[in-house]
């Protein structure tokens, strides 16, 4: 695949706003929208992968994020992994990491999948 222009992901991602609204799941996969809309989809992926990547998340906006989604406190999800509130604190400032053993509980608790904690 050639080099998309800044230019090009531009009228790309206006194509992809116009469309979005004439095609739904029960659009056959071969109308012309629905076809069209896979390509220039394809395209605004392919350039912001290139120029937007999205960095993976650190142990601690990990578990900023599942505290944030399931609204413990921190002081709750201190009491469920058996350390201290300072501890998780330490945690979420980034100024330590989690034991393995911790790591898991907190995966168990968060539900952060065990992979996201290891930066896969």
């Amino acid at each position: 695949m050639t080099k998309i222009t800044k230019e090009q992901y531009e009228f790309a991602l206006e194509r992809v706003e116009e469309l979005l609204p004439l095609v739904d799941d029960s659009t056959p996969a071969n109308d012309k929208n629905a076809v069209e809309l896979s390509v220039v989809s394809d395209l605004v992926i392919a350039y912001e992968k290139e120029h937007y990547p999205i960095a993976k998340p650190t142990v601690s906006e990990l578990i900023e994020l599942s505290l944030e989604e399931k609204g413990m406190t921190q002081r709750q999800l201190a009491g469920e992994i058996g350390v201290s509130p300072s501890r998780v604190n330490d945690y979420l400032s980034g100024r330590s990491e989690p034991t393995l053993k911790i790591a898991r509980l907190l995966c168990r608790v968060l539900n952060i999948p065990p992979a996201a904690m290891l930066g896969f």
